[in-house]
């Protein structure tokens, strides 16, 4: 068993993407299976020839359970597929999470003609397009993230895929306003699946926090334009119908389905199981197994270990509670101008603010429905100074690396100055529509406030995301998950104030307070930056990651002794025998 896979008994010596397993019962490996695996540990430090006469052997003290690793340069490893075959992945990513985030918003622009066709009224009602959908995405990235942690990103990725655009083509079939409501919600639940996996395979196709990072923030980049131009397309599409935004969805989301269905599985361990279920039919006899094959898998297990981890962070991780608070937040202050959806690395803004803009443009200047959307693109604008802005950051980082300067080995550094700079953006626009949103000021005065705004929500959701990832790599899919769940609880609850904070306290008072806020909330980066590195090097779930980094670096240097001292032997055994 050569060539694309190895054996061993080891189950430690895999790099982090490799492997869930470890001895914490983090990862669920049973404790029993370590026990009798790690005995065989002592003799993979044994000399050449005694290492030689191991491998040969299919049965140990461990009952025969060789386990599967990545080669160094193994092709089937993520981190070393090619550059074309990533980008293909965060490419289709993209177009998965646009999907998401147009339905979420596409029925801001319908929603006159959706009250008329069900024959329902009231600013409560009208929420409930919106707001449904963001319900299922409270509880949805609670249980994709996690299951994709056991079962692998495809499956989850896709066949989620699969269940949203069916219920998106049930949506204009709906009878009536209840079974409306509930095929929202249900699409809603499926659709926030791209959301909540895709920081993880970002995690597990690029190794570097440089490359990662750069990825992210094109992903976020391009992934924003999608809630912006829901409010756009249905604005004007309503015009003829109000199925017919529901019809562009059910398009655009047919022409996404089959790349969406053909995208690899990225998970390390899971994709070492699948190799070894090959191995394991084709070559009789062979006994190898995946460490992910040992972990505990009762549905008990299951949601004790992975579906509660989510909560676990939330309550026990700083660095994840104070993230969550902030992303909920900015969740909310899209009642200023809906910026609010990009969260878990992908797009998705207006939610409140679709209920906000419409209490300022048309009564203000008797904007349509058309032009009313059109208001939001100045925030696609700025996300795109926000994404330039990314770019030389990180340029300018390794060139300070590269000159050795002390700021620039710290790991803060890398995403948090971002943060730190688009919070003040983000609470100033606040602001700027607030007070612009005047009869005697130009309309452009207010619309171009969006401008700021997306640059900081964009700076903000990019280094503070990112800064998660990098902290908790293979646990970034269930920190994000529980990031999501608070980010759209609030989503979902803060419409429902949006109406009557603006009428009670006026657009100019109410847009400040959401302000002042932002401006309390903008602490949070600065105390990261300060007191990260403290707080991760508390943190059990840093701790592990850390003593996994440690025991992979001496694995791989004593493997590269082994190698080396293999080549010296094998080169003076060819000069006797010349």
């Amino acid at each position: 068993m050569a060539g694309a896979h190895r054996t061993h008994e080891d189950p430690e010596e895999f790099d982090h993407n490799s492997s869930s397993s470890s001895t914490s019962p983090e990862l669920g490996l049973n404790e029993t299976v370590f026990q009798d695996i790690k005995a065989e540990n002592e003799r993979i430090d044994q000399p050449d020839e005694a290492r030689r006469t191991l491998s040969r052997t299919t049965t140990s003290s461990s009952a025969g359970r060789n386990l599967i690793a990545f080669e160094t340069d193994d092709p089937g490893q993520p981190y070393n597929w090619s550059q074309t075959k990533k980008v293909a992945i965060v490419v289709v990513g993209a177009v998965s999470v646009i999907n998401s985030t147009i339905a979420s918003s596409i029925p801001s622009g319908d929603l006159g003609p959706i009250s008329r066709r069900f024959g329902v009224s009231g600013d409560e009602q009208q929420v409930l397009p919106n707001s449904i959908f963001l319900l299922g995405y409270v509880f949805g990235p609670l249980l994709f993230s996690p299951l994709s942690e056991s079962y692998g990103r495809q499956i989850i990725f896709a066949g989620t895929f699969v269940l949203y655009y069916i219920f998106t083509i049930a949506t204009p079939f709906s009878p009536n306003w209840a079974a409306f409501l509930v095929i929202r919600l249900i699409a809603g639940t499926f659709a926030c699946s791209p959301i909540s996996v895709i920081g993880g395979i970002y995690a597990d196709l690029y190794n570097d926090p440089i490359s990662r990072g750069r990825a992210m923030a094109l992903f976020m980049t391009a992934t924003t334009w999608g809630p912006v131009g829901g409010p756009v397309i249905s604005g004007y599409l309503s015009t003829y119908s109000w199925r017919w935004p529901f019809w562009f969805m059910v398009i655009f989301g047919g022409a996404s389905l089959i790349p969406v269905c053909l995208i690899p599985e990225t998970y390390g361990p899971v994709v070492l199981q699948r190799r070894a279920r090959y191995i394991r039919k084709h070559e009789p006899g062979a006994i190898v197994w995946a460490p992910i094959d040992f972990e505990k898998s009762t549905w008990h297990d299951l949601f004790v270990t992975f579906l509660g981890r989510p909560f676990r962070m939330i309550a026990t991780e700083p660095l994840v509670f104070c993230t969550c608070a902030f992303m909920a937040f900015i969740y909310g202050n899209t009642a200023f101008t809906g910026a609010a959806h990009v969260t878990d690395g992908s797009a998705g803004i207006f939610y409140v603010l679709l209920i906000a803009y419409p209490q300022i443009f048309p009564p203000v200047y008797g904007f349509s429905l058309g032009q009313e959307g059109l208001a939001f693109v100045p925030i696609g604008i700025g996300a795109l100074f926000a994404c330039a802005i990314y770019l030389w950051w990180d340029h300018y980082l390794r060139m300070s690396k590269a000159k050795g300067k002390p700021w620039a080995q710290s790991e803060e550094f890398r995403r948090l100055p971002l943060a730190c700079l688009g919070g003040p953006f983000l609470a100033a626009a606040c602001f700027w529509v607030g007070w612009a949103a005047q009869p005697q000021i130009h309309w452009i005065v207010p619309v171009l406030a969006g401008i700021p705004f997306g640059i900081g929500y964009l700076l903000l959701f990019m280094s503070l995301l990112n800064y998660i990832v990098d902290a908790y790599e293979i646990f970034a899919a269930s920190a994000l998950a529980g990031a999501a769940c608070t980010r759209s609880l609030f989503g979902v609850v803060l419409p429902f104030a949006t109406t009557p904070m603006y009428t009670k306290l006026g657009i100019q008072w109410a847009c400040s307070l959401l302000g002042f806020i932002g401006f309390g909330f903008c602490i949070i980066p600065f105390l990261f930056l300060k007191y990260g590195d403290r707080i991760r090097s508390k943190s059990k779930f840093c701790q592990e990651l850390a003593e996994k980094r440690r025991v992979q670096q001496e694995k791989d240097e004593k493997r590269r002794l082994r190698q080396q001292r293999r080549r010296v032997r094998e080169s003076q055994d060819a000069e006797k025998l010349v």
